[in-house]
C-alpha cells in the first residue's frame, strides 16, 4: 500500500513551544516540506505563520504538495469572528487545506447552536475559496457516545447546508494532539474512536491525527476507511519503521 498518499506530515509547535526562534521554525518547516516533495507525502500541515513561505518555496520547486494550516488551535475556543479571520488569513496566504478546532467546549456545555454557527460559517468560506476544511473535534476530550454525535451532527450539518459535491471536501478530524490527558490515556486518534467516527460521518471523510506511529497502524486506518492521516512520523512510516513519539 501507497501510504504517503494518505499523509498530512505535520509539524505544529510554536518557536516557544520548542524554545527555538522563528527563523530555526522555518527551516524544520522547509526541511517537512521538501520531504513530502521528495517522498509523495500528500501533504504538510503547519501553523499559520508559515503558510505562505512554504507554499512559495513548494511552488518553486514545481510540486503539488498541498499547504494544510490550522484554525482556533489548539483549544477551539476562539469566537466565530476570530476564526474566520484566522481562515481568511490562511487563505491570502494561499493554504490549500484549513484545520478548525471545533468550539467542543461549548458543545460539552450544551450551546450546540455556537458550534452550528462556526461549522457552517467557517466551512461555506473554505468552500468558496476552493479550500479543504477539516473539523478537528478532539476525542480524546469526548466519550464515545459524545463523539458519536458530535460526528453525527457535523455530517447532518455538512448535508443541510452544502452541495453533495462538496461534501467530500469537509473532513472530520480525531485531534490536535495538544490535548492534555491523564492517567495515560492517547490523546490522538484510537482504533475505537475513528471507528465511532466512521460509523457516523456520513458521506464525510474522516482524517485520523496523532497516535499512528506505525505502517501497520496505518494501513489498519486506511482499511477502515480513512482518507487522511495526520502524522509528525510520515518519513518514519513510509520508510516502514516506528516512531516512539511525536504527534
Amino acid at each position: 500500500m501507497n501510504i504517503a498518499q494518505y499523509l498530512d506530515s505535520t509539524y505544529l509547535k510554536t518557536p516557544e513551544q520548542s524554545g527555538i526562534s522563528h527563523e530555526e521554525t522555518l527551516q524544520i518547516n522547509k526541511k517537512l516540506a521538501q520531504e513530502a516533495i521528495d517522498n509523495g507525502i500528500f501533504a504538510v500541515m503547519i501553523r499559520p505563520d508559515y503558510v505562505a513561505e512554504i507554499k512559495k518555496y513548494i511552488k518553486e520547486r514545481n510540486s503539488d504538495v498541498a499547504v494544510g494550516t490550522v484554525i482556533g488551535f489548539h483549544e477551539g475556543t476562539y469566537s466565530v469572528d476570530e476564526k474566520l479571520a484566522e481562515a481568511s488569513k490562511a487563505i491570502e496566504d494561499n493554504a490549500d487545506e484549513l484545520d478548525f478546532v471545533i468550539n467542543y467546549n461549548a458543545y460539552l456545555q450544551g450551546n450546540t447552536e455556537l458550534v452550528k454557527e462556526e461549522f457552517v460559517k467557517c466551512t461555506k468560506l473554505s468552500l468558496e475559496h476552493h479550500k479543504i476544511a477539516k473539523w478537528i473535534i478532539e476525542i480524546a476530550a469526548l466519550n464515545d457516545e459524545q463523539i458519536a454525535d458530535l460526528t453525527k451532527k457535523i455530517s447532518n450539518w455538512a448535508e443541510e447546508n452544502f452541495s453533495e459535491n462538496d461534501l467530500s471536501k469537509i473532513f472530520v478530524k480525531s485531534s490536535t494532539g495538544f490535548y492534555e490527558t491523564t492517567g495515560g490515556k492517547p490523546n490522538g486518534a484510537t482504533f475505537e474512536g475513528v471507528r465511532i467516527m466512521l460509523n457516523n460521518a456520513g458521506k464525510l471523510p474522516v482524517k485520523a491525527a496523532g497516535g499512528v506511529r506505525t505502517p501497520e497502524d496505518a494501513e489498519k486506518m486506511i482499511n477502515m476507511g480513512v482518507k487522511r492521516i495526520g502524522t509528525s512520523s510520515a518519513l518514519a512510516l513510509i520508510k516502514n519503521e516506528s516512531s516512539s513519539g511525536g504527534y
